[in-house]
């Protein structure tokens, strides 16, 4: 819309008028602006809304009435909230294609906290009034809003739920019991438990009073345990209409306890039957469980499976340990029960059979690979020897490598 204007049609004249005298015209046009005199007014004292307790978004739009040039800031409207709002649940925006505001909820509403509010509100334009004018009675409004209740999920607390246990506690025990509270308290519901998500199969869960107890030996090194913690979800259903659910998370920290006994690496070797060097292997042993359950291992010769003086086990460091030969052996395949203890309270142990086979190596011909095994050998006593060296003198690694490798 053009802002209105004027056209006027100016004459001039010499000789004072006379009929005689010269005559001249122009045309003058007078653009009129428009100017606020006339503030905005609800189309009602009061507005009704309803919204769901938990939603947001728009719940009305309030109108007004401006007689000013709608493409001026003398007609376009601003709302404001001035009464009701405490906890900034609510705010208004203008419309800018109809001027009307939209009154919104930005925090969710708790029906069991309030079930109705009240605000009071304002509305101006964005230029200011003319001096003769002002903002009167119809430039406010009421705004009454109705929260709908809803039925709400049960809330567990605290969530998540911790416990630390053994990880060999007997079938049956009780972990803990779960407590879930109804946040619709006004309607007096029943809550029921259940299990969600037990990847292991470890646990129940009483459906009445919330009691979980071990169906199975809780397994610190199940692969479903991460970082010595086992992760559990469970459910509280209440009896609302449709029902509502919420869910609890349940971590277990496991404290390890020595139930795997060690076990060593490599199980199989191979000698010369003529070796001036009679180093046979280097093993090592692990443990899944945690310190103070693991090493220092400890490395043996089963001595009722070997009652002859053929074999010696020799200690390299914490985790790993020397077999060599007392004298040459004749070209065959032997059987070593070794056992290996570790360090736990009580400790357990494991025999495992090392497979040695004696190969004839005689005039350079060999018939398995055992030069290559023998070097091997060597070369890993010096180095794991080096290293615990090293750890127990704190000496400088640099100048030990370079020495040992000139030796070499």
């Amino acid at each position: 819309m053009e802002n209105p204007k004027y056209e006027l049609i100016i004459e001039a004249q010499d000789m004072v008028g006379q009929l005689y005298g010269l005559l001249g015209t122009a045309t003058a046009t007078i653009l009129i602006d428009d100017k606020n005199d006339h503030s905005p007014e609800f189309t009602k004292k009061e507005f009704q809304a309803t919204v769901e307790e938990g939603a947001v978004g728009v719940i009305v739009n309030l109108t007004v009435e401006d007689k000013d040039d709608p493409t001026t800031g003398a007609w376009r409207a601003a709302y404001t909230i001035i009464n009701g709002n405490p906890g900034q649940s609510f705010e208004i925006h203008t419309n800018p294609q109809n001027n009307e505001g939209m009154l919104s909820v930005v925090k969710p509403l708790d029906y069991e906290i309030s079930a109705f509010h009240t605000l009071l509100i304002k509305v101006e334009n964005e230029d200011p009034l003319v001096p003769d004018v002002t903002y009167g009675p119809s430039s406010t409004a009421t705004v009454h809003i109705t929260v709908l209740d809803v039925n709400e999920g049960p809330v567990f607390y605290p969530d998540p739920m911790m416990v630390t246990r053994q990880e060999n506690i007997s079938v049956g025990s009780v972990l803990l019991t779960v407590n879930a509270t109804d946040p619709d308290s006004l309607q007096h519901q029943t809550i029921r438990y259940s299990v969600y998500k037990d990847p292991a199969g470890w646990l129940n869960i009483n459906p009445i009073n919330g009691t979980v107890d071990t169906t199975a030996v809780l397994d610190r090194e199940s692969p479903f345990v991460h970082n010595s913690v086992y992760t559990a979800l469970f459910l509280a259903i209440d009896s609302g209409d449709p029902p509502a659910t919420g869910t609890g998370t349940l971590l277990i920290t496991l404290e390890d306890v020595n139930d795997n006994a060690p076990f060593i690496y490599p199980t199989a070797a191979e000698v010369c039957d003529d070796a001036k060097n009679l180093s046979v292997v280097i093993l090592g042993a692990s443990d899944k469980d945690l310190h103070p359950n693991t090493d220092p291992f400890k490395f043996e010769i089963y001595k009722q499976a070997v009652p002859d003086k053929v074999w010696k086990v020799s200690k390299i460091n914490n985790t790993h340990a020397l077999v060599s030969l007392l004298q040459n052996l004749n070209k065959a395949n032997y059987q070593l029960p070794i056992m290996v203890t570790d360090s736990g309270k009580p400790p357990m142990t494991n025999v495992t059979d090392l497979r040695v086979q004696v190969c004839s190596c005689k005039n350079s011909k060999v018939d398995c690979n055992a030069a290559g095994a023998l070097h091997f050998s060597l070369t890993s006593v010096l180095l794991i020897s080096l290293f615990s060296l090293v750890s127990e003198s704190k000496l400088e690694l640099a100048p030990i490598l370079s020495l040992n490798a000139v030796r070499m």
